[in-house]
Parts: structure tokens; sequence; C-alpha cells
């Protein structure tokens, strides 16, 4: 791995091991016993120990439910969050384009600049499409994928040309 891309491929890697961790706890066989999750003590004051054994397997079958549900959508909303964070890192993430706002002053594009987002993000112009004369004050942008491949497009409301990014932060 390049040294220069571990500070990108960490975070990444970080997300996806935190949004596989639902579905690992949806993936667990055993059905959940509320007999098991409570205490003896805590069983017996919820009035529980008075159920029949088959009163007991419905509400444990109950539970299953809902706390499958419950997991399944914590999972998607885990994974949409990661897919969200990690927009224009390697081919992760949605396809659709970002709309943001460059926070604070832009000067034109220029090969090496950062372009530091309202939302966080930062992108590195790659290639040397340049912008002269232009000074705007938080402008808003489009950053837009390619067809192809994980390249990125910028480009300033107002303005026909745009300048190849890629995402550093």
């Amino acid at each position: 791995m390049l040294p220069h891309r571990t500070p990108v491929l960490r975070p990444l890697f970080l997300s996806l091991v935190l949004a596989a961790v639902p579905f690992a706890l949806l993936a667990q066989d055993a059905p959940r016993r509320i007999e098991l999750e409570m205490t003896p003590e805590e069983f017996r004051a919820a009035g529980l120990d008075g159920l029949t054994a088959d009163q007991l397997a419905r509400l444990n079958v109950w539970l299953g439910r809902t706390l499958d549900a419950e997991t399944a959508k914590a999972a998607e909303t885990a994974r949409a969050q990661v897919k969200e964070a990690n927009r224009g890192f390697l081919d992760f993430g949605s396809s659709e384009p970002i709309v943001a706002r460059i926070a604070g002053e832009f000067r034109g594009f220029g090969q090496g600049r950062s372009y530091t987002l309202d939302n966080g993000h930062v992108w590195e112009q790659v290639d040397d499409a340049r912008l002269a004369g232009v000074r705007l004050q938080d402008p808003g942008v489009t950053i837009a994928p390619a067809l192809v491949g994980n390249v990125w497009y910028l480009a300033v409301d107002g303005y026909n040309r745009r300048a190849k990014v890629k995402r550093i932060k």
C-alpha cells in the first residue's frame, strides 16, 4: 500500500468494518430468549414467570421478529451513512453528483489546489484546468463522476469549465 493513500484508506476500511457489525448481529442463528436476556429477578419482577411454556415461546418469537426488524433498520441506516461519508473515495458510495458550496474564497482552478466544501469534503485538483481571474465567495459547485473509472469533475456554478479532482478528505 502506498503511504500517501494510507490516510484515505484507513477511515474507509474502518467505516466498512463498522457497517458490517449489524450484519453480523443479523446472522446469529440462536433465537432470542427473553428469559436469557433478563436476570431471574427482572424476569420475576416483570411477571413473566407466570407465563405458560407456550406463552413464553410466543413472546420469544415476537421478540426475535422485533429485534431482527430493528437490527435490519439500523444496518440499513449505517450502510447509507457509510456510503454518503465515503463518496468520491475509490469506487465507493453513490455515483450521484455532489452539490455543495466551496467554503470561503474561490480563486479559480489550478493544479494541486484543494477545495474544501461546506459538507466537510476536501477535493484536490489533479489536472491542469485553469479558470483565471475568478474570485468568488462561497460559490456553489457540482462534483460529478465521469462515466468510466473513479474520476470526478468539479464545476463552479455559472462557469462552463470544470476541473478533474480527487477526494482527499
